[in-house]
């Protein structure tokens, strides 16, 4: 038409925007920072369009549920179909209380179970062994055979529920338990689904509970793939766990770079020997953290997805779809919590698992408000299994298939966090892989600075917690009464003892003489793991009888 003006580009009219009405208005009134970002770093503009991700339409970057890359989501329907798995993470004192709060949960809704154990069951002790002292049922739940797990299991179909084991070098041992268990309930190992954590590496620079040094560990998890393999497919042979890194410290490109190179490297090892990757990989399974910067974590979810799937598709050449599948469970972020003002957490972990939800994880547990303070109480763990239920049934956001997909800054987020993590994860390529890296001691470095930066942040008032350095109130009190009894520590050794009386010693010795002629060799652990705990070994006893072969252990003599 005559007279009418062209129109602008979108690159015009942002710079207009920003010339006329962005800049003027904050030099007037201020902002509340002079610049904003996210816990990883990554800077935040004031404003995102579609300028900022221009290759992210629909039809390209993130593509669509169910499909390669799987940027959003592993599943065609995901939650208009089905539900993430509702767990509580639980275990404390005796398995007889243990049991009871499983129950409880399940009860009042929970969908799946997810084992704590203490330090001495994680770390291959008995509770009598001098090591244990002080340690029983504190953490977690004592557990040192066979006869501790009937108890912990009592009244628990395992056909029924999928059970999660938070057990690393002695993860072998614990599986054994819960297969020997399933045959005795005649429930058949194809039908027990769950998953064992069962991820050494982390344990070296992030958590610690390592037993061996890492080259039989890592012997350890490959075995574990393969009996599985053969036996159990319907359990997670591993999970592969971001939790405990970001636990540390470390920020969220830190935890999905050191993750996948944590995995990569379980992948390779079993490659190494002899699998093939598409026997092992549909079982693989991973578990992060999620702390409070929604958009970050949300996006964070988004770039793991996509980024594994290429790996497994362009590194390793995996052809089965579900080899390429991200499986993981998330768990809401234990050091975000305060024993400041502890009501303020039932804020944050609702915040949390929101994130994961609408990050699209398949199981999700919610810490307890209290958890700042003491073991979880009973009313607590119910309030953090509500919180998941409301957003299932109240929020509306699970109606719809990636409903923060699309928004502009979410693409670009997804995007940035992908890039950043392939950066790191190639300067762990560059060191000789994550073994190499670990012994260089080159994550813990990154971690620790993270921790630190993060802590002078919030010291110095930069980084604001509500309740701590932000609306603090010095004379609430604080709180906390639930612990766990001294008398569950000597109950638990009055148990062992009697049941190493009631057992038929000479057995007992045959059974462990063969798991250590399996370490001496090549056979495969799993086998006459399984043997030891049905003829009555206990955790400690197999532990150490691989020990002696294998040494524990000791990064002081490395460093």
């Amino acid at each position: 038409m005559p007279g009418r003006k062209p129109k602008k580009s979108h690159v015009e009219k942002l710079g207009s925007w920003e010339e006329k009405t962005y800049r003027p208005f904050r030099a007037k009134t201020g902002e509340r920072k002079s610049s904003f970002a996210t816990t990883s770093g990554l800077e935040l503009k004031p404003l995102y369009t579609p300028l900022d991700a221009p290759d992210s339409s629909c039809f390209d970057r993130p593509g669509f549920p169910g499909v390669y890359p799987y940027t959003r989501g592993i599943y065609p329907t995901m939650f208009r179909g089905k539900l993430w798995t509702m767990r509580q993470y639980a275990g404390f004192g005796s398995a007889e209380e243990t049991n009871l709060r499983f129950r409880y949960l399940l009860e009042k809704g929970q969908t799946g179970l997810s084992i704590a154990f203490d330090l001495p069951t994680q770390m291959g002790y008995d509770s009598d062994d001098p090591m244990a002292e002080g340690e029983i049922g504190r953490v977690g739940v004592a557990i040192d055979s066979i006869d501790d797990f009937r108890v912990l299991m009592k009244d628990i179909p395992l056909d029924k529920v999928s059970t999660s084991m938070t057990i690393n070098s002695t993860a072998a041992i614990l599986l054994a338990m819960y297969a020997a268990l399933a045959g005795e309930t005649g429930v058949p190992l194809s039908k027990i689904s769950g998953t064992i954590q069962n991820d050494i590496l982390k344990e070296y620079y992030a958590r610690g509970t390592y037993i061996y040094p890492p080259a039989p560990s890592m012997r350890v998890v490959t075995d574990v793939f393969a009996w599985c393999r053969d036996n159990t497919p319907s359990w997670n042979t591993i999970s592969i766990s971001g939790y405990h890194i970001r636990e540390a410290g470390s920020t969220a490109v830190q935890e999905i770079a050191f993750t996948f190179y944590d995995a990569v490297t379980y992948v390779e090892a079993a490659i190494a020997a002899g699998l093939a990757v598409d026997d092992f990989a549909p079982r693989l399974s991973f578990f992060f953290c999620v702390h409070n910067n929604l958009l970050e974590e949300i996006a964070k979810f988004r770039a793991a997805r996509r980024l594994w799937a290429r790996t497994m598709k362009d590194h390793f050449g995996a052809e089965n779809e579900r080899s390429l599948l991200l499986r993981f469970h998330t768990q809401t972020a234990g050091c975000t919590l305060t024993a400041q003002q502890s009501e303020n957490n039932v804020v944050r972990v609702t915040l949390q698992a929101l994130a994961a939800v609408l990050g699209g994880t398949q199981s999700l547990h919610t810490n307890s408000k209290d958890e700042a303070l003491n073991l979880p109480s009973q009313e607590a763990a119910l309030t953090a299994l509500r919180t998941q239920q409301i957003i299932a049934e109240e929020s509306g956001v699970c109606d719809v298939i990636d409903p923060l997909g699309g928004s502009y800054v979410i693409e670009k987020l997804t995007d940035e966090i992908e890039e950043h993590a392939l950066a790191l994860m190639a300067r762990i390529e560059d060191m000789g892989g994550m073994i190499r890296a670990i012994e260089e001691h080159f994550p813990q470095r990154e971690i620790e600075r993270s921790a630190y930066e993060y802590q002078k942040a919030i010291e110095s008032g930069a980084t604001g917690v509500v309740g701590v350095n932000r609306y603090s109130d010095d004379d609430a009190p604080l709180g906390g009464a639930f612990r766990i009894d001294d008398s569950v520590a000597e109950k638990q050794r009055s148990r062992l003892e009697r049941f190493r009386k009631e057992r038929d010693r000479a057995a007992v010795s045959r059974l462990l003489a063969a798991v250590e002629e399996a370490a001496r060799g090549t056979a495969n652990l799993m086998p006459p793991i399984v043997d030891a705990v049905k003829g009555n070994c206990t955790l400690g006893e197999i532990s150490r009888a691989m020990e002696k072969v294998f040494g524990r252990y000791n990064p002081a003599e490395r460093s």
